[in-house]
Order: structure tokens, then C-alpha cells, then sequence
């Protein structure tokens, strides 16, 4: 795993239709527009803010947790003249040891059926496979978020197992979460056939 290529300059990722980018300040109200609605954390372990000026800070914790080298958190932006925070991408769990991490996405409500979770997630994995030399690739799924589900089985995630009844959720107590994976092998697989289809 190069490290390095995370966290030496926040990464900036660019695909045909959605761009990864830095939360800065001037994003505030689209991120108060994200963690105010209460459906878009229905099947998260995150509760909901509804103080702007809590939201606020959380600005400088993704800079802090950034510089610490635990976590990365993407605004999701739409490329057009408004550049409209569309959601949150994020890896967490860094394991160097085993080469892997963990990921996660959420949109806000206005973003929802558009495929832009579906794009995010395989910018995202394209870029730790192919440039951060991720090993494996995991997120953690409550069992009823099928849309979730979804995005990550169209990515090429596989359905590994349920850890029933193991982990506690901020909001949600003890919770199932399913677990999917994704190994580079099998990402270098689809791609190599997804190109041969092709020539």
C-alpha cells in the first residue's frame, strides 16, 4: 500500500461525470444540507446534526483526521457551473499490515437513483487498486440498505458474510452488518475482461 499517494496532497479524483474532491469551508451549506436529513443516516452509524455550527466544525475534524493519516473524506461534486456538493466518499480502517480499508458513501436526498453512489465507488475503487496499491476493499452494509447493497454489487463487491448482532452503531445500538469485499485481483479480472470485450 503507497500511503504516500493518499496522504503526501489530498487526492482530487476526475471521471466523466463526478469529481472527488476536498470539503472546504465554502461548502458548508450543501454538508449542513447532507448530515441535517435524518433519511440520508437511515442505515448509517451516524447521527444526524442539526446545528450548522457543529457541521462546521466537522470541516476541520475531516482535516484532522486527514493530517493524521486515519481517514479520507470526499465531497461527491457534481461538475457543472454550480459544483454541488452531491455526497460524502470516505476510506477508513487503514491496515497496512493486511493492505486494506474500508469505505463508505452517502448522498444527499436530492442525489438519490441518479447512479452517482454506483460512479463515486468505482472512481474510488479504480484509484486505490490501481494507484494506492489497495489489496482489499470492504464495507460494512446494515441488511435492509439494498440501494447500498446495489451500488457496491455493481462495483464487483462480493457478499462475504453477516456479522450478526456485532457491532454498535451511533443511533442504531447493536447492530447485523453485512460485509462486502473486493480483492485487486478480482477488480484487475473485471477490467481485463471488460477491455477484451471491447477490442
Amino acid at each position: 500500500m503507497n500511503t504516500d499517494t493518499l496522504f503526501d496532497t489530498f487526492p482530487t479524483l476526475h471521471n466523466d461525470s463526478i469529481e472527488l474532491g476536498k470539503i472546504e469551508p465554502a461548502h458548508l451549506d450543501g454538508l449542513y444540507e447532507i448530515y441535517s436529513n435524518d433519511r440520508v443516516f437511515d442505515y448509517c452509524g451516524v447521527i444526524p446534526k442539526h446545528n450548522k455550527d457543529t457541521v462546521k466544525k466537522m470541516i476541520g475534524h475531516f482535516e484532522r483526521d486527514y493530517n493524521k493519516k486515519s481517514r479520507v473524506k470526499w465531497g461527491i461534486f457534481i461538475p457543472d457551473s454550480s459544483r454541488k456538493l452531491a455526497g460524502i466518499a470516505e476510506v477508513y480502517d487503514i491496515n497496512s499490515k493486511v493492505n486494506m480499508m474500508s469505505i463508505g458513501y452517502f448522498l444527499n436526498e436530492d442525489y438519490w437513483g441518479r447512479g452517482i453512489a454506483t460512479k463515486a465507488v468505482q472512481l474510488l475503487t479504480g484509484y486505490l487498486f490501481e494507484q494506492a496499491g489497495v489489496n482489499r476493499l470492504q464495507a460494512e452494509v446494515m441488511p435492509a440498505n439494498g440501494a447500498s447493497k446495489r451500488v457496491l454489487q455493481k462495483n464487483g463487491f462480493m457478499l462475504e458474510g453477516t456479522l450478526r448482532q456485532a457491532t454498535v452503531w451511533s443511533g442504531k445500538g447493536v447492530v447485523d452488518l453485512e460485509i462486502y469485499g473486493l480483492l485487486k485481483e478480482e477488480y484487475a479480472a473485471s477490467h481485463t475482461a471488460l477491455s477484451s470485450s471491447k477490442i
